[in-house]
């Protein structure tokens, strides 16, 4: 009896070794190809929006499509924050400057209300984007380690930056 459940204790480790182990680092580097792909997209994407000064639907579209195309879902925020370089008193054609410049914020709903939208030299914009789904490492992960909850995303690409060019569109 005590050889026998040695032996399965063998079989069972070995297994382990030879599949569970390598699925899991196979499954991390994909993982890792994935975070890269979507952090170059959400670059890309944000280059293109403070370069041109303009935010097109199919822009946006193409961004969703080009993340989509990684096989997961994801949930991107867009924040832009318009800058309005004279928060003061006008009078007849001239203009006189009160404190300082004031931002203010448009978040990713208003964002895609507002398409196609025009953005100024000085406006603010930021992309966060993040994995809803569970992906396979992660699951692995959790079955190997028993971590419980996966509130953490496992995929996650930020960028941000100041436009420096105006559209007239």
């Amino acid at each position: 009896m005590g050889d026998s459940a040695v032996t399965i204790i063998a079989i069972f480790l070995a297994a382990i070794l030879m599949f569970v182990f390598p699925l899991m680092t196979m499954a991390d580097k994909t993982d890792d190809a994935t975070q890269l792909a979507v952090q170059t997209a959400t670059t890309d994407f944000t280059n293109k929006v403070r370069t041109t000064g303009y935010l097109s639907q199919e822009d946006y579209d193409n961004f969703i499509l080009t993340l989509a195309a990684t096989g997961n879902s994801y949930d991107p925020e867009i924040t832009i924050q318009k800058l309005d370089e004279n928060p003061a008193k006008k009078t007849s054609g001239s203009t006189t400057t009160i404190g300082d410049n004031v931002y203010y914020t448009m978040y990713t709903t208003q964002v895609l209300e507002a398409l196609p939208l025009s953005l100024v030299e000085g406006d603010i914009i930021s992309v966060n984007v993040r994995n809803t789904n569970t992906t396979i490492a992660q699951q692995l992960r959790n079955f190997m380690y028993r971590v419980t909850g996966n509130e953490s995303a496992t995929i996650v690409a930020q960028d941000s930056g100041i436009v420096t060019k105006s559209t007239a569109n």
